[in-house]
């Protein structure tokens, strides 16, 4: 099939992405053989991205093959079943963004030492409802652009999840004097900043679908962030330096 100009830019930032996204994932697992990780804290930011990684390797992955064969509406057969590759990409990143936040919930405990309370718990259940979600029929996930009530429901319980994780994220690392967590709960509400118009009104304007862009490079600076300050931070740093160089493993805790 051929591709207009702007098609073929989206070819190219896809597989960009994608080669950078595995690239620091690679990275980072590389950095967990000789790193310090008394809390987990490395493993789980991994973890989370290796989640985001594999996710949208489907999302944007299909949508490059679907281009590459017969468009963004090309088909295949699944156990009989003619799928299309753009909802089933979609359905996949769902999926793996739910997981996404919350091993990032589980960071923040780790990192401050919070209780699995009451609100630990009621965010791991939004994340269940959100799961449970996208399950039925009526997300069309065959359809390239999803109904707008169903696309809503759905990302409301996510919506939830992700501006609580941000600001918890934002309130201890403030009270912590943690500045890469901070600035990880910023860049979280940064990317709603460009997802919620999108799941609000691309079907009216499917032009504000290009906000999408914009939120992937958020998640790309939030991933390649992670790996400067966490992971390439010295030993030495990560057990007595100011948290703005790398995880202080002895900083105090927030006050209740």
């Amino acid at each position: 099939m051929s591709l207009t100009p702007a098609q073929w830019m989206e070819v190219t930032f896809n597989l960009a992405y994608l080669g950078v996204v595995y690239t620091l994932v690679g990275l980072m697992s590389v950095a967990l053989r000789t790193k310090a990780d008394p809390k987990l804290l490395l493993r789980r930011f991994r973890d989370g991205f290796l989640l985001l990684a594999l996710g949208d390797t489907g999302h944007v992955g299909f949508r490059v093959i679907a281009l590459l064969r017969d468009g963004l509406e090309a088909r295949v057969e699944v156990a009989g079943t003619s799928v299309g590759l753009v909802g089933v990409g979609a359905l996949a990143t769902a999926v793996t963004i739910t997981f996404l936040y919350l091993v990032l919930l589980d960071l923040w405990r780790r990192r401050f030492e919070a209780p699995r309370g009451t609100l630990y718990w009621g965010l791991v259940a939004l994340g269940v409802v959100r799961l449970l979600l996208l399950v039925p029929a009526q997300n069309q996930w065959s359809q390239v652009v999803p109904p707008w009530d169903w696309s809503v429901a759905r990302n409301v319980p996510l919506t939830i999840l992700g501006l609580a994780v941000a600001t918890l994220m934002i309130r201890d690392g403030r009270r912590a004097a943690d500045k890469t967590f901070t600035q990880l709960g910023l860049l979280i509400v940064c990317s709603y900043a460009f997802y919620l118009p999108v799941i609000l009104f691309v079907q009216q304007v499917p032009a504000i679908g290009l906000l999408m862009v914009p939120k992937t490079l958020v998640y790309l600076v939030m991933a390649w962030l992670g790996y400067v300050r966490l992971f390439k931070a010295r030993d030495s740093d990560a057990g007595g330096a100011p948290a703005s160089r790398g995880l202080d493993w002895r900083a105090a805790q927030p006050k209740a």
